[in-house]
């Protein structure tokens, strides 16, 4: 098993979610028509289903099979460690090529080198809840669509965002029950899932 390991940041410089952050030097009123203010998200969670793209890096060899797989290492707010895969949403005017390239390259950085799928048909489609019960998937903050893609990598990865790292391991150890548990909201279920339609 390899890891990744970035530079721990300072947690008061980390916002509460990345993702609902503006980009650096732009603003929430900037020149970006797909960004959300703090309100107006708040306000379309609550009433709309929000489109996510969610991608489980892998490492293939000469053959295209599957030789590793990367899970992102992420602390929630209350210090619990988690697993992850990449994940974001997909913004207004943004195709699903651009939002998935861009998730990768935020978590992944700039020198990951994503083989992004010559098709956008997902190997996976994942509905989340806020409540339990509903569906496999909880998501405690909003009704979210995700298209799940299997997405080689062939860079070196530095995880950034709030990434602490990414671990790279077999497929057999990413399907092993302890990892599959340490991914939240179900999506241990969806990892097997999109492994699966790539013959893990």
């Amino acid at each position: 098993m390899a890891i990744d390991t970035a530079e721990l940041p300072d947690p008061d410089d980390m916002p509460p979610d990345p993702e609902d952050m503006p980009p650096a030097g732009t603003s929430t009123a900037g020149p970006n028509p797909g960004w959300l203010s703090d309100d107006e998200l708040a306000y379309v969670r609550g009433r709309l289903p929000v489109v996510y793209v969610e991608a489980v890096p892998v490492r293939v060899d000469g053959q295209g099979l599957v030789t590793e797989v990367g899970l992102l290492l992420r602390s929630t707010p209350d210090g619990v460690m988690t697993r992850a895969l990449v994940a974001g949403r997909v913004r207004y005017g943004e195709t699903l090529r651009d939002a998935l390239f861009r998730h990768l390259e935020n978590d992944l950085g700039p020198m990951a080198f994503p083989l992004i799928p010559a098709s956008p048909v997902p190997a996976q489609i994942a509905e989340f809840f806020p409540l339990p019960g509903i569906s496999p998937y909880v998501d405690e903050r909003q009704h979210a669509v995700s298209l799940v893609y299997v997405v080689p990598v062939t860079g070196s990865c530095s995880p950034r965002q709030d990434a602490l790292e990414v671990t790279w391991m077999t497929p057999d150890q990413a399907l092993a029950a302890g990892t599959l548990a340490e991914l939240v909201g179900g999506r241990g279920r969806l990892l097997r899932q999109a492994l699966a339609s790539v013959g893990c």
